[in-house]
């Protein structure tokens, strides 16, 4: 998988093909969405929203009910992820404090697909493959 930041997209890739390309939302201010190359650690559904005390499953929670983490500066899957949002024009703009996040749908297709240890690039490439 490759997100890119410069154009706020994210490519799935399956046996060498571009399966999927959707867009995304990354961290507000440029450094707060790591680059480099990282991979999926965990999947969790449904998870709880701890900062703001909010059960996952909860409509207000803004991780959505899917979530891939990554391994992202010296973390273990719980701090930096892939998600959903409950805030659907997000996505496309730099509003995050570090996640990727998706829409409802393109987060539930790409969920089903990635498997723990599935290896992500993130990048800032303005040549880039998004």
């Amino acid at each position: 998988m490759i997100i890119n930041k410069s154009y706020n997209k994210l490519a799935y890739f399956h046996n060498g093909y571009i399966e999927i390309v959707d867009s995304v939302a990354t961290g507000k201010i440029w450094d707060n969405t790591p680059v480099g190359f990282l991979k999926v650690v965990n999947k969790v559904k449904n998870s709880p929203y701890y900062t703001g005390h909010i059960p996952g499953g909860d409509p207000r929670n803004p991780l959505g009910k899917h979530w891939l983490g990554l391994n992202a500066n010296g973390t273990y899957g719980d701090t930096y992820g892939i998600h959903g949002n409950n805030n659907e024009s997000s996505i496309g703009k730099y509003v995050r404090k570090g996640c990727v996040i998706m829409h409802k749908a393109d987060i539930e297709k790409l969920y089903d697909k990635v498997q723990e240890g599935t290896p992500i690039v993130i990048t800032y490439s303005y040549k880039g493959v998004c």
